[in-house]
């Protein structure tokens, strides 16, 4: 595999149009299999990590390989895993306009509608949401070909398919396997940001995660000052439909910690 071409960057019908997509055009299934086999791209280490397709303002694809101007360039700092439709990120890009964010979706035709109102958003608000992008991949098996060791400060796993059949609880985004490679993409003092709205799931994710040496709950009284957790539950179409309803979440936000023999 060598180097992927599948950014906000890339073609579509909607680019530099301005013009929102509609996102009846691009329905999927609610939730793939992440444990199936599905043929894309994806780099083979973070260096082949194509950022030109992603963030051309701060990227020039005319530059070719890593040159001296790129390797000061800034690196992707936030991963939203499974991002949907692209509402956190929207949401994050003016919060953090100095931070590089990519969604992270296995299903194409959500990819690509991500995609699209990436380019709409960036063609009608000119110098704005150029930190934001989307790609096409398996993140529970490629983490580590997208970025470096500690490279990571903030991880988003918002409203995962909760994988009800106990024998399908391997394929569940939060295991103690995965957080081990969380944990290596992510620099100490990064956090982990999940919610649910299925209590049985919210309580895998939290036992998971307090049971990990590497992690540790974030004190209540950091999380109420933290500008990131409304977002939790207001950004994302999953989130909406469950305010809607009139649903509860339960959220776990850990912080990644050192340990003394790393």
């Amino acid at each position: 595999m060598t180097r992927t071409s599948s950014g906000a960057n890339g073609g579509g019908g909607q680019q530099g149009s301005g013009k929102l997509p509609r996102k009846r055009f691009y329905r999927a299934r609610a939730h793939s299999n992440p444990l199936s086999d599905s043929h894309f791209p994806f780099p083979i280490s973070p260096d082949d990590f194509d950022l030109s397709q992603h963030y051309p303002r701060y990227y020039p694809a005319d530059k070719g390989d890593l040159s001296d101007g790129e390797a000061n360039a800034p690196l992707i700092r936030f991963a939203d895993v499974g991002c949907g439709f692209g509402g956190l990120l929207v949401g994050l890009s003016p919060l953090f306009p100095d931070k590089l964010m990519i969604g992270m979706e296995l299903r194409d035709k959500v990819t690509e509608y991500v995609k699209e109102r990436v380019l709409a958003l960036r063609a009608s608000n000119p110098g704005q949401y150029d930190n934001i992008s989307v790609v096409r991949t398996n993140s529970m098996k490629y983490i580590p070909n997208y970025f470096r060791k500690a490279q990571l400060s903030k991880m988003f796993f918002l409203f995962p398919d909760p994988h009800f059949k106990e024998k399908n609880h391997r394929r569940r985004v939060i295991s103690m396997q995965l957080l081990d490679e969380y944990a290596y993409v992510m620099e100490v003092g990064g956090i982990i940001y999940t919610i649910t709205d299925v209590e049985e799931l919210g309580i895998w994710m939290r036992s998971c995660l307090e049971k990990h040496p590497l992690f540790e709950a974030v004190p209540e009284e950091e999380i109420k000052v933290d500008p990131v957790v409304t977002l939790l539950s207001t950004a994302t179409e999953e989130g909406q439909k469950v305010a809607r309803n009139g649903g509860q979440t339960f959220q776990a936000i850990f912080r990644r910690i050192s340990l003394q023999e790393e």
